[in-house]
């Protein structure tokens, strides 16, 4: 006894056609979600201390994979990448750091309501360390001083 599994009736031939089209509308929406978290991350600090930075009309310097970022706050404290430094420890920090084969960019932030000299001391003690080419940070500016 033998069985007929086939889905065809007698004088008749059913055939499914082939679907030939993709819905594209979820990767478009998939996409576009994507690209928003992209531009949103993108335009985030890299660092996460909270200055504000002074204004400056300098040209934009592009951004190094091994340089090192140095930041002073509001009230004076000093932080190297996001680690704050206690008070007149900030040379052995220096010390500490990965210099690698070449010498590292140091890029400095420091608050706009800084006095100069505390930026200046700052700066004295990169160079004391041998850091030699430091960068300094500010906001984009419209107006000419």
């Amino acid at each position: 006894m033998a069985m007929n599994l086939s889905s065809r009736r007698k004088g008749k031939r059913s055939r499914r056609a082939a679907m030939a089209e993709i819905n594209v509308t979820p990767l478009v929406d998939v996409m576009l979600v994507l690209l928003i978290i992209f531009m949103v991350t993108v335009t985030l600090p890299a660092v996460g201390v909270p200055i504000e930075l002074p204004e400056s009309r300098a040209a934009p310097v592009e951004e190094k994979p091994d340089q090192i970022t140095i930041s002073i706050d509001a009230g004076g404290i000093i932080y190297v990448e996001n680690e704050a430094v206690a008070a007149g420890r900030f040379p052995e920090a220096l010390e500490a750091l990965d210099r690698g084969e070449e010498q590292p960019l140091i890029v400095l932030r420091g608050d706009r309501s800084l006095d100069y000299g505390r930026v200046m001391q700052v700066m004295g003690e990169l160079g004391r360390a041998g850091f030699t080419s430091i960068s300094l940070v500010t906001d984009g500016s419209v107006s000419a001083p």
